[in-house]
């Protein structure tokens, strides 16, 4: 007999992070961090299931679990062998669908369901091969690997063929790579120290704390009050030196001539970078701050909303560093893509991990890049946020600021039971005690 998918099981998991204001930015000043989570269960004999999710911030995470709820037609009764042997065919089918498909189009609440579940259909295909994400990916062929991304809107910055020759380049030295990330792991960079929210005395105290733990970079947010940023900027510098990175990440907050007048003012405290200065979506307001905060470099992607957009900041010359997210476009298979377009581009990907769970997903995505696409790992970092990571089976592992390569089976994304259960909203105990923000 055949196997089959048999199952997609949603759950609404929120953690009320807003109480200590861990995430807190300019535009976000009291997440609640969520996910819309998402286990597919087959019938099996090894009994392995696909854990995936999508990230929200508190209210609305019952919205995209019901947008990943949609997506059971085309989940439930598939053929498991053929479905595992084609997961490129599955995401066209999906991102394709012409009815769901207006709601974007391949954008928003549904693109990031479709998210949850092609992550989580790889999560399970690498469980069900032994291996993590990462290196099930960068063991597949180039041919192989082509094959998994829809290059539609994409072939006037790259073709396959173009596509092929980066990989078939990155071929030699896979395998020395590969033991390289295994022995030393992946630099990283953290978020932790930054959140709007926090007193002067606890953005010095994790600060230093960051630089004792090996981090070469750290990042803080901003776009609240021009004041209290030259304040906080100021001990952060003073607290890491002159020899540590220091990011900023505005979280949208301005238009283009206000970012422009607020880097300026920041300039002297030699930010690495800007995160997000302005609209996601504006690609043009984007170039026009790159030019004129130069040397200071813009970086943007956590909400960028698909390849397409990320194509054009890329052509335009918008931004310095790419930083795709795992759960916003339509997971792994899209998020090759962008790592292709920027491999073309030449421009350096660092990805976004500020949440539940991201981290844990990002690795992957960079990992598999430097074995198999870009073959570098020079001015690229991944973030870190230290939030969150006991609640997963397989949490991230970070040490002398970089991240330790997974070995288990998977993507790291599965929850621990107890946590679907404790964090349940509305009706898990942690939110009947207590939590607050979500549920006003």
């Amino acid at each position: 007999m055949r196997t089959r998918i048999t199952g997609l099981a949603t759950h609404d998991i929120r953690f009320p992070t807003s109480l200590e204001l861990d995430g807190s930015d300019a535009m976000n000043p009291d997440p609640d961090y969520s996910a819309a989570y998402v286990v597919i269960t087959t019938d099996a004999a090894d009994g392995l299931e696909g854990h995936g999710f999508a990230f929200t911030i508190g209210r609305g995470n019952d919205v995209q679990a019901a947008a990943i709820t949609a997506l059971e037609p085309y989940v439930v009764g598939r053929d498991l062998e053929s479905t595992m042997d084609d997961l490129g065919a599955v995401w066209k089918e999906m991102v394709h669908d012409s009815q769901l498909r207006w709601l974007g189009p391949e954008k928003g609440v549904m693109h990031m369901a479709i998210s949850a579940v092609v992550n989580a259909l790889w999560d399970l295909k690498a469980k069900r091969e032994g291996k993590p994400v990462w290196e099930l990916l960068a063991d597949l062929t180039p041919e192989q690997i082509v094959e998994l991304v829809d290059f539609r809107y994409l072939t006037d910055a790259i073709t396959p063929g173009e596509a092929l020759a980066i990989l078939r380049r990155a071929e030699a030295g896979r395998a020395e790579r590969k033991a390289e990330l295994l022995n030393t792991g992946y630099p990283a960079y953290t978020t932790s120290p930054g959140w709007l929210g926090y007193d002067d005395a606890k953005l010095r105290k994790l600060c230093r704390e960051a630089v004792a733990e090996g981090f070469k970079q750290i990042k803080l947010k901003v776009g609240a009050d021009l004041e209290d940023d030259i304040r906080r900027l100021r001990i952060a510098r003073s607290t890491v030196g002159p020899d540590i990175r220091i990011a900023i990440d505005a979280n949208q907050r301005w238009d283009v001539s206000t970012a422009i007048a607020w880097v300026r003012e920041l300039a002297a405290f030699d930010p690495w970078w800007v995160e997000e200065p302005t609209s996601p979506d504006d690609v043009l307001g984007h170039a026009t701050i790159a030019r004129a905060i130069a040397p200071v470099r813009v970086a943007t992607g956590e909400h960028v909303q698909n390849r397409v957009v990320f194509k054009q900041l890329l052509q335009t010359g918008a931004i310095s560093y790419l930083q795709l997210d795992a759960a916003r476009v339509a997971g792994v298979n899209e998020n090759i893509a962008i790592l292709l377009l920027a491999a073309k581009f030449g421009v350096p990907v660092c990805p976004h991990a500020g949440g539940v769970g991201l981290c844990e997903l990002v690795q992957h995505l960079s990992m598999f890049d430097y074995v198999a696409v870009s073959g570098s790992v020079e001015n690229r970092v991944i973030e870190y946020v230290d939030h969150l990571h006991e609640h997963f089976v397989d949490p991230v592992r970070v040490a002398g600021g970089h991240y330790a390569a997974p070995t288990a089976p998977g993507f790291s994304a599965t929850m621990r039971p107890d946590t679907l259960t404790r964090f349940a909203f509305p009706g898990g105990p942690v939110w009947s005690a207590g939590g607050r923000r979500s549920a006003s």
